[in-house]
């Protein structure tokens, strides 16, 4: 049987799950299936329906079970009116076992309520004991699988929603980031941002995720530009590099004016032209000719005055 991936999301802005549609033919985009996953049975809609070969998985492609029907959509939207209640009660009962440093951010069912899961984060390093709140959990709720789930602050913040540090109304993470890449202090460098903390960190604590939105094209752009303190030569006169402006594809330039002052001024990247091996030039231009050695060469020719063939 020929295997058909498609790609499946189960939140707004969740990640993209891959599974093999081939036990149900003609699906397409926007349709709402019941998919085989590692956590149960869940339903998702259809986003990508996958044209490429991928990389098998270990243990192989995960299975759709079915299309969705109206009785399933209905199930769905029916629990998920009880996950506010469900995050208060564990709220709740982590108080009462004082568990002052697990915050339960939220819970969640699956579409039929066979499966309930609470997501809470810590902010301490060392394991956390759950197991007497789980147990309390699925006394409370018998008849449900019950499970805890540790999430990081990028997380947090991508649940609870909110305005942005930047003052976006709706936090980027929220809106449609569905993964979260690695950042560093060294994309914030590349750009030229200021590294003071509130410049740098999101709501979350961590470094911004917009942080690598430009960072590549800062990278490229800087390869076709002089660095920092690097002599060039300008249409106005020899000088040093003072700064880098990538997006526009110039740098500000400070010259020594033939009236002693210095000048600050900007230039395209095709208006310069590098000192050192202009300066290379000139000095291999007015060495002595190697015809006569010692010194001795009275001809007055340079390198460029011989040809060297002879």
């Amino acid at each position: 049987m020929q295997t058909n991936i498609i790609g499946v999301r189960f939140s707004k802005t969740g990640k993209v799950y891959h599974f093999d549609s081939s036990p149900i033919p003609d699906l397409s985009l926007g349709e709402y299936v019941i998919v085989d996953t590692a956590r149960g049975r869940h339903l998702g809609e259809v986003v990508q329906i996958v044209r490429e070969d991928l990389d098998r998985p270990d243990g192989g492609w995960r299975s759709v079970e079915r299309r969705a029907n109206p009785r399933d959509l209905l199930l769905r939207q029916s629990w998920q009116s009880k996950q506010t209640e469900a995050m208060i009660n564990c709220r709740a009962r982590a108080a009462e076992l004082a568990l002052t440093e697990v915050k339960i951010v939220a819970a969640e069912y699956n579409y039929d309520g066979t499966r309930l899961s609470f997501f809470f984060s810590t902010e301490s390093e060392e394991k956390v004991d759950l197991k007497s709140l789980k147990k309390d959990m699925h006394n409370l709720y018998p008849n449900t699988h019950i499970e805890l789930r540790q999430i990081g602050p990028r997380d947090v913040a991508k649940i609870i929603g909110g305005m942005g540090a930047c003052g976006i109304e709706v936090r980027c993470c929220s809106k449609f980031l569905t993964d979260f890449s690695p950042i560093s202090i060294k994309m914030a460098k590349e750009q030229g941002i200021s590294l003071t903390p509130n410049e740098i960190t999101g709501m979350c604590g961590r470094l911004r995720c917009c942080l690598i939105y430009e960072y590549e094209q800062y990278v490229e752009a800087r390869k076709q530009l002089p660095k920092r303190n690097k002599r060039v030569v300008t249409p106005r006169g020899e000088g040093k590099v003072m700064d880098i402006l990538p997006m526009s594809n110039e740098v500000i330039v400070l010259i020594n004016a033939e009236d002693g002052k210095t000048i600050f001024a900007t230039f395209g990247r095709d208006e310069l032209e590098p000192w050192d091996e202009l300066e290379a030039l000139r000095r291999k231009s007015q060495a002595p000719c190697d015809r006569h050695e010692g010194g001795g060469c009275t001809c007055g020719n340079s390198v460029k005055g011989h040809d060297r063939s002879n």
